[in-house]
């Protein structure tokens, strides 16, 4: 079984998240910020993690780059979770910049959520 570690500072968000996955057969864990979701990763890697880009403390650039400079870890895909009022193509260039496997608005829906990890994580 995949698992993903879904990255929100919303709780509400990381619930709903969580439970979509659940039911599709991913094992899944969450973190309330970047520091909690570095945490986990040293733990346990995830398949994937899912990260949003607006946190408090530490946004979800600055988690990828730490993710991505730890040769432990650097391999994890990310996928970028974005609010409707960011900027498509300034999230494409950073993606691309840091290595992130892309990114997937809040807004979409499950199924094209479920498509985009499938694609990411197989």
């Amino acid at each position: 079984m995949k698992k993903i570690l879904i990255v929100d500072d919303e709780k509400e968000i990381r619930d709903l998240l969580k439970e979509k996955l659940t039911h599709s057969d991913y094992k899944v864990k969450t973190a309330a910020d970047g520091q909690e979701a570095f945490a986990l990763c040293k733990i346990n890697p995830p398949d994937l993690i899912l990260l949003d880009i607006a946190m408090p403390q530490m946004d979800g650039y600055a988690v990828c780059e730490k993710i991505k400079q730890d040769p432990k870890l650097k391999d994890i895909p990310i996928l970028f979770l974005t609010g409707k009022d960011l900027e498509p193509t300034g999230i494409l260039e950073r993606c691309g910049d840091l290595g992130a496997a892309g990114h997937i608005s809040k807004l979409s829906t499950l199924k094209e959520l479920l498509d985009r990890v499938k694609e990411t994580i197989g």
